[in-house]
């Protein structure tokens, strides 16, 4: 059976300090309480207090590191649970994987945020050559960069957006819940529902453009 991914859950380094651990589990135990209205998940609870007692129990920590570090597990690609064909849908759902991907590596890692082309293709499980629109429209953007050595990063235009249209987009907040593909599609706890239709990428990001636009004209 495979480890659950605890640092992942909690969108935390695997050398991050107890205090970091303590600050992260106080805030999501807040969200996802189950007293809470709005974002509480009694699954996503419990499964929060199993990562916290292991990792800030620093016995159960390195016991719990070694036995990760020798199973090597290896993620399933994003397209086992997500719909990446399709013409529309699947390509707002290519450009939100994108964009979870680069910013669960930029969380985890912001020392070296890069992503590979390849590296890409593997977590989505998708050929680049049906990602070139993809990456085109999210460069124009401005929310990735792309280096000459085709490797990627989230910028802080792409933060905002994710940060900002998790809620309102379920497909995007399962991607950032589901530790973009690692653990297997049926052992994931279920995604909190929300009353807020999914707004389209473009939409989102023509909206907040034309609010950028009025508050320079103020």
């Amino acid at each position: 059976m495979k480890l659950p991914n605890h640092y992942e859950f909690l969108q935390i380094s695997p050398n991050a300090e107890a205090e970091t651990i303590h600050r992260v589990y106080r805030f999501l135990a807040v969200r996802f309480h189950p007293d809470n209205p709005d974002t509480g998940n009694a699954d996503q609870f419990f499964e929060l207090k199993q990562a916290y007692e292991v990792l800030s129990d620093p016995g159960r920590r390195a016991e719990y590191d070694r036995s990760w570090n020798a199973e090597v597990l290896q993620p399933d690609p994003l397209s086992t649970s997500f719909d990446f064909m399709d013409d529309m849908e699947g390509e707002l759902n290519r450009r939100l994987g994108l964009l979870a991907v680069l910013y669960l590596r930029r969380r985890m890692h912001p020392e070296s945020p890069a992503v590979s082309l390849h590296e890409v293709e593997s977590r989505m499980g998708f050929p680049r050559d049906y990602l070139e629109f993809t990456i085109w429209y999210l460069h124009k953007k401005g929310f990735i960069t792309k280096a000459d050595n085709s490797e990627f990063t989230l910028t802080a235009d792409g933060v905002d957006f994710v940060e900002t249209q998790r809620v309102s987009l379920p497909v995007l907040q399962k991607l950032l819940t589901s530790s973009a593909g690692i653990h297997p599609p049926e052992r994931r706890s279920p995604v909190p529902s929300f009353d807020i239709e999914p707004m389209p990428v473009h939409v989102a990001v023509e909206r907040r453009t034309r609010g950028d636009r009025r508050k320079r004209q103020r």
